[in-house]
């Protein structure tokens, strides 16, 4: 595999059975439909990862889920890019996004953080803001007024917090939409992923 082309495609999560369906681990479930679709085994342990191989839309892919915790991502991601020796535009990273409502999904080549510290650590490790990623709007918290709650503490409870039945059935889809978009960018690129997925 190393001297083989090969996409990084990162899904951003916590480790550990109770942060499993948390809003802050779509990343995480994302990269599992996808394993799952391509029959990809995310098993192995590499680089502070759980990482797994195999081919999407005759590309050959690495799929993997940093176990450093979100805010930390970047120390695996750099760790694993050194690895296989994988440039910074061959890396896609899929997250959850509080501006973006329940479900939406938003394509980007590149960019800056947006406030998400699982990104912000990604470019620090990385020193590059050029790698497309695959964002899952998970909808910010309000008040019963309908006012957007922006307190940093309220914040980290919702995001570590289980979507509510409701909104499963909203990200379900979502889920099944990301497999599709990253099929797009392997297959055609990101700008027609965006114009098909945005």
């Amino acid at each position: 595999m190393r001297g083989a082309k090969i996409k990084l495609i990162i899904g951003l999560g916590n480790p550990g059975k109770k942060y499993a369906h948390n809003r802050h681990n779509i990343g995480f479930r994302c990269l599992n439909r996808l394993a799952r679709l391509h029959s990809i085994q995310v098993k192995k342990h590499q680089c502070r990862s759980q990482t797994g191989t195999g081919k999407i839309a005759g590309v050959e892919v690495l799929l993997a889920k940093p176990k450093t915790f979100v805010n930390l991502s970047g120390e695996a991601v750099a760790s694993l890019m050194r690895k296989h020796k994988i440039p910074v535009n061959d890396l896609i990273v899929i997250y959850d996004d509080l501006d973006l409502p329940l479900g939406k999904l938003r394509l980007r080549p590149n960019g800056s953080a947006g406030g998400h510290k699982g990104i912000n650590s990604i470019i620090s490790a990385l020193g590059s803001e050029d790698f497309p990623r695959i964002k899952v709007g998970i909808g910010r918290p309000i008040t019963e007024d309908g006012t957007a709650i922006t307190d940093e503490e309220a914040i980290v409870n919702y995001v570590l917090s289980d979507f509510t039945p409701r909104e499963e059935a909203a990200i379900k889809p979502a889920i099944a939409t990301v497999a599709e978009a990253v099929h797009c960018i392997l297959a055609e690129d990101v700008v027609a992923a965006m114009n098909k997925f945005n």
